[in-house]
């Protein structure tokens, strides 16, 4: 009895083992089949990171709001006490009476807290006030911007009629003329809209066309180099715009005077630069000038520290300047500020660097 029960003991224990080590070999199977088949079949790699396009910034190319355009005063007495300049997003320069020039910016959607200083309109102005559906901002007026601005019925806001309500002077600023010391802000120039019940959208779109991605202008013909860039309009007033390789913008001066912003305390800059020359004429014993810019001609257009010759072409007064490289496609220009000059003819831009590679 005691033999059996030793047996049936041996029986059970090689039963035992004999089914670990099918066990023990079932795993050992399993195991090399699970990992021969993660050699065999890698882990599928991640889809790519789509990045997403980007959007250009300098403004809402969705939005229908007007633009308003304000007159700005570049008189040498003001150069230290300009403001709002670098919240434009296009900037127009052009020659007056006596040698100097006056500056038309073109605000869209903006907060700007301050715009100074203002001064009256001169009628050619209107012209491109006029091509960007714009709500014109001046501080006075020639007599003849005073009869185009009733004749083109041009919504305007006029810092005669509106002075301590909507256009302000800078009292703080001592050692320069009345005269120079105005400004106004954009909240207020809303709401002189509201009040004056002028259109708030636009559908004449913009006059530029932009491109978030950093334009190659290397492969364009007659492309050069252009680090320095000098605009002289008479022989007394030029614009200087010297390249910031680090911000791939234009500083700019006036003469030889850096351009910082009174009010943010930044230099005044650029991305873009449009010069083309045209015709003034002196029309009054005051000295005050005409412009002959109805046509077509030759200029320049620099950007990122390049400079490609391009075409310009203006059918009417309220038409939109359209802007062409040498090969006849549409102008199109990088994501910022636009600096657009209109030289006198007999005045040449002056644009040098290092010879483009």
């Amino acid at each position: 009895m005691k033999k059996l029960k030793k047996r049936q003991k041996q029986k059970l224990l090689a039963f035992i083992i004999a089914g670990s080590l099918v066990l023990a070999t079932g795993i050992g199977y399993f195991l090399l089949k699970e990992n021969k088949a993660d050699i065999e079949k890698p882990d599928t790699p991640p889809p790519p990171v789509v990045e997403p396009e980007p959007e250009v910034q300098i403004i809402d190319l969705s939005s229908n709001s007007r633009p308003y355009a304000v007159m700005i005063n570049n008189n040498s007495a003001v150069w230290k006490y300009q403001s709002g300049l670098n919240d434009a997003y296009i900037n127009y320069e052009m020659l007056v009476e006596g040698g100097i020039t006056r500056e038309m910016i073109l605000l869209k959607d903006s907060t700007s807290p301050k715009i100074q200083s203002i001064r009256s309109s001169r009628h050619y102005f209107l012209d491109y006030a006029l091509e960007n559906d714009a709500i014109y901002v001046h501080w006075g007026w020639s007599p003849q911007a005073q009869s185009d601005i009733k004749t083109l019925g041009i919504n305007n806001i006029n810092g005669l009629t509106y002075e301590g309500s909507y256009f302000f002077r800078d009292t703080t600023i001592k050692g320069i003329g009345y005269e120079h010391k105005g400004y106004s802000k954009m909240e207020s120039l809303r709401k002189a809209t509201e009040k004056l019940k002028y259109r708030t959208t636009t559908e004449g779109g913009n006059l530029l066309e932009y491109d978030a991605n950093p334009l190659d202008l290397g492969n364009f013909e007659g492309v050069t180099s252009a680090t320095t860039v000098e605009i002289p309009y008479s022989g007394s007033y030029s614009a200087k715009f010297f390249y910031d390789e680090e911000t791939k913008m234009y500083l700019r001066s006036q003469n030889n005077t850096e351009l910082i912003d009174y009010n943010s305390k930044e230099r005044v800059k650029t991305k873009n630069i449009i010069v083309y020359n045209v015709k003034y004429k002196t029309i009054d014993n005051y000295g005050r000038q005409d412009m002959e810019n109805i046509g077509t001609g030759q200029g320049y257009f620099i950007s990122e520290g390049k400079a490609v010759p391009i075409t310009w072409e203006k059918k009417t007064r309220s038409g939109k300047t359209t802007y062409k490289y040498q090969n006849g496609e549409n102008l199109v220009v990088n994501d910022g500020i636009t600096y657009i000059g209109l030289q006198p003819t007999g005045r040449t831009v002056k644009i040098s660097g290092p010879e483009a590679q």
